[in-house]
C-alpha cells in the first residue's frame, strides 16, 4: 500500500493557477499508476486524470483537457497536478490515488481543498 499527502490547495480566481501536490510513502509508488479525482460541493467524485508509473502516458477528463497537467516524479516519490484558467466550477476536494491500474485505485488521500472565485 502507498499513503498519500495532498497539499498545495487553497483560494484561487478565475483565470488564475494552483498547483497541488501529493507525497507518496510506500515502495509500491514507483510502479503505480497514480490519479487525481475531485468532489465539487453536492456531487459525486469525479476522476480528473492519471498518469502512467514511468510517467510516460497521461490522461484527462474532458472537462480539464488543456488546462491540467499532471506530472510525476518518482526520485521525490511525488505527483503534481498544474491547474491553470481555472473556472468556479473547479471547485472541490481534490483528491490523490494510486493503484496498479487506472482501474484500480487502492490508496486515496486525504485530499486538499481548492476554492476558486469568479
Amino acid at each position: 500500500q502507498v499513503q498519500l499527502v495532498e497539499s498545495g490547495g487553497g483560494l484561487a480566481v478565475a483565470g488564475g493557477s494552483l498547483r497541488l501536490s501529493c507525497a507518496a510513502s510506500g515502495r509500491t509508488f514507483s510502479t503505480s499508476v497514480m490519479g487525481w479525482f475531485r468532489q465539487g460541493p453536492g456531487k459525486e467524485r469525479e476522476f480528473v486524470g492519471a498518469i502512467a508509473w514511468n510517467g510516460g502516458n497521461t490522461n484527462y477528463a474532458d472537462s480539464v483537457k488543456g488546462r491540467f497537467t499532471i506530472s510525476r516524479d518518482n526520485a521525490k516519490n511525488t505527483i503534481y497536478l498544474q491547474m491553470n484558467s481555472l473556472k468556479p466550477e473547479d471547485t472541490a476536494v481534490y483528491y490523490c490515488a494510486a493503484g496498479p491500474g487506472v482501474a484500480s485505485f487502492q490508496s486515496w488521500g486525504q485530499g486538499t481543498q481548492v476554492t476558486v472565485s469568479s
